[in-house]
């Protein structure tokens, strides 16, 4: 017996998103590694999943990746709005690195963050807390660029006070002549940013759903939560805020260009990322699979190799 097969009447039932077709999905994760790379009708000519054999490669290339796009902007002599996420991190050493080597600043660059942990009404943690996303942003990537950092006025967080702001903000940047460069990774439940499947029950169509800006104290679902918990809060599962601040497909959607990261992979065999990944790519545009989007956008998805699978039983 398998979760297919017994979820019908089951505890579990309801649990998944109400719009998940889980055969589909499961179809999409059983397809062999070497499929993965495989072009799909609706991915943008422009797209493409760039694997990585370890970690170090994946950070080096996606901080390249996001490095070059600052410094194209430079020589272009045009301003460049990234939406930058909290997760993956790795790479931000290395956009560093690449940009303090060549002697880029960032002048012309404001950077927004996708989102931030939250209570119900919307409230963020202080900037200053360990696990606050503006700390962690600070610490890894504006605070290391130094005298070439991006002036404090355009870096943007995802308080209530700013979010809500977000869409005007990168409205009057992209009339100036600015590119917005979206920077993402997976969730567990395919979310992009804090967009939660569970969202598109609101919405009478497709049309509206993507026409979101942004949410103010958005509730998680439980496996986005527990991924957290993994990844961020060393297991404590009672630290992980249920609600978050967030932007919406009405903005990551609008992106000229996309720098993904999966490197959702644990050792010893174990990852998190596995399914997500594959049904990313594979399922098909969808509200109810967010970041089944991402593919038709121009772009690089860098993930790691070993996420491709195969994905089958294995006890560690």
């Amino acid at each position: 017996m398998n979760l297919l097969t017994t979820l019908k009447g089951s505890l579990l039932e309801g649990f998944f998103p109400a719009g998940w077709d889980l055969a589909r999905m499961d179809a999409c994760a059983a397809l062999p590694p070497e499929a993965i790379l495989e072009r799909q009708p609706w991915w943008n000519r422009d797209f493409a999943p760039i694997p990585c054999d370890s970690l170090a490669e994946f950070d080096v290339k996606m901080g390249h990746e996001i490095a070059l796009e600052i410094r194209r902007a430079a020589e272009a002599g045009r301003p460049l709005a990234l939406i930058l996420p909290v997760g993956p991190m790795g790479m931000y050493a290395w956009a560093v690195y690449f940009l303090r080597e060549w002697g880029v600043g960032c002048g012309h660059v404001h950077g927004f963050n996708m989102d931030e942990w939250s209570d119900a009404q919307g409230n963020t943690l202080p900037s200053t807390d360990p696990g606050a996303f503006q700390n962690a942003m600070e610490q890894a990537f504006y605070g290391p660029l130094g005298e070439l950092t991006v002036p404090p006025a355009q870096r943007h967080f995802a308080t209530k006070e700013q979010l809500p702001h977000y869409a005007e903000q990168i409205a009057a940047l992209r009339g100036q002549g600015a590119k917005l460069v979206v920077v993402f990774g997976i969730g567990r439940v395919c979310h992009i940013a804090f967009w939660e499947p569970h969202f598109a029950a609101e919405f009478a169509s497709e049309a509206a759903w993507r026409a979101q800006t942004h949410r103010l104290g958005a509730r998680l679902h439980p496996l986005t939560i527990e991924q957290n918990a993994i990844t961020s809060f060393k297991s404590r599962t009672t630290l992980v805020p249920c609600n978050a601040n967030t932007i919406g497909p009405g903005l990551f959607l609008q992106a000229d260009r996309i720098i993904g990261g999966a490197d959702g992979a644990l050792g010893r065999g174990m990852m998190w990322q596995g399914l997500s990944l594959w049904v990313t790519l594979r399922y098909g545009p969808d509200p109810w699979v967010t970041s089944s989007y991402m593919p038709t956008l121009p772009g690089r998805l860098f993930f790691l190799r070993e996420l491709a699978g195969p994905l089958v039983a294995e006890c560690n």
